[in-house]
């Protein structure tokens, strides 16, 4: 079985139970002063895991909330469980499951379920990105000052507000307007499919990126550090873009 048709049937599963709790009752616990995690985030993992699992024994696992697992399978799973976490407890409907495969040093495939809207984007290493089957292209924006970007905000954003808005300060100085959903995943899913023109955001772990990256890239779009750099996922930094706008963006972020 193709690792791309497993991620697949696992994003759709982890996104039924997060169905199952929204707008109901789950209990919430506190990873930090404004990191939060459900019981929906553990009940959508443990389900996310066991098909990958099942599908590809002895692989080795990244999630979000049980960390880190080795494995001898050649393959490594990368999962976020319920990506927006915060939108889910409040009720704003505006999160998804992101499960990518890296084989070796590269991420080969990804996919990504928006559970409200019934939007699955996938992708796998040189051969597009589809969003419910249909393939996705970047936008065709070519001025800062025509852009719709998007981006996010670190948990420690109260810690330090001057030093975490000093590019979303830039950014809405030149652009045509800025939003911030709350869910990196989609984000980039958003920017694949022309929605977005452009996103960065600093301080995201390796769940958050793995997956939505490879489909900007997929889509026509380029992903990089702040500097112009090869994305990783475990950078942590990121900016996405149609490719067209991204030497305007990197001009505001270094």
């Amino acid at each position: 079985m193709k690792p791309l048709a497993v991620l697949v049937e696992a994003a759709l599963a982890g996104g039924n139970v997060l169905k199952g709790y929204f707008g109901g009752d789950f209990r919430i616990s506190y990873k930090g002063a404004l990191n939060l995690v459900t019981d929906a985030d553990l009940a959508s993992e443990k389900e996310v895991v066991g098909i990958l699992k099942q599908r590809f024994p002895g692989t080795a696992i990244l999630a979000e909330e049980a960390g880190e697992e080795s494995g001898d399978s050649g393959l490594r799973f990368i999962i976020d469980p319920l990506d927006g976490t915060t939108n889910f407890a409040h009720g704003y409907p505006v999160f998804a499951v992101s499960v990518a495969c890296e084989q070796g040093v590269e991420v080969t495939a990804g996919a990504v379920y928006d559970p409200v809207r019934e939007e699955l984007f996938t992708a796998a290493r040189g051969k597009g990105a589809f969003l419910n089957g249909r393939r996705l292209g970047v936008s065709a924006t070519k001025r800062l000052g025509e852009a719709l970007l998007v981006t996010g905000f670190p948990y420690d954003v109260q810690e330090d507000l001057t030093g975490n808005l000093r590019l979303f300060n830039r950014f809405m100085g030149v652009s045509r307007a800025i939003r911030r959903d709350g869910s990196a995943a989609l984000d980039l899913c958003h920017v694949a499919a022309g929605r977005f023109d452009g996103f960065w955001e600093e301080k995201l772990g390796p769940w958050d990126t793995a997956a939505g990256a490879l489909i900007v890239e997929e889509a026509g779009g380029r992903v990089s550090d702040l500097a112009g750099g090869t994305f990783h996922y475990r950078n942590g930094a990121i900016v996405a873009s149609n490719n067209a706008l991204h030497e305007q963006m990197l001009a505001l972020t270094l």
